[in-house]
């Protein structure tokens, strides 16, 4: 069970929290905010995300470009998919790819209308 799902008081003044989201480096974060005191309390479980979130952000991966057919594949790490399928066991999706400039390619592991793989 989720304790955000539950009414939570501040730990200061004793007062009721209200459920919001701030935004972390583009990370959503869910969060209970002290009307009166103006504490804020972060959701674990998306603290863990974030960091997780962060490390992998960190990271420079090398990753093989192959000739297939008449086009390129890459080989995405595992652990950046992992990251964005969560729970998923099956992964067939079609993705979006962009060109932003010269040498910098995009590739949206979700499309519009969905949140993630």
């Amino acid at each position: 069970m989720d304790i955000f799902e539950h009414t939570v008081l501040c730990n200061k003044c004793n007062s009721k929290t209200k459920k919001n989201n701030a935004l972390l480096e583009g990370f959503q974060v869910r969060t209970l905010e002290c009307n009166k005191c103006s504490e804020v309390i972060y959701h674990p479980g998306d603290l863990k995300e974030f960091e997780n979130f962060k490390s992998l952000k960190s990271r420079d991966f090398d990753v093989k470009l192959r000739m297939v057919g008449n086009s390129f594949c890459i080989s995405i790490p595992k652990e950046l998919i992992d990251f964005h399928k969560q729970g998923e066991k099956e992964f067939n999706n079609i993705m979006k790819l962009n060109l932003e400039s010269p040498g910098k390619i995009i590739i949206y592991l979700y499309r519009e209308g969905r949140k993630s793989l």
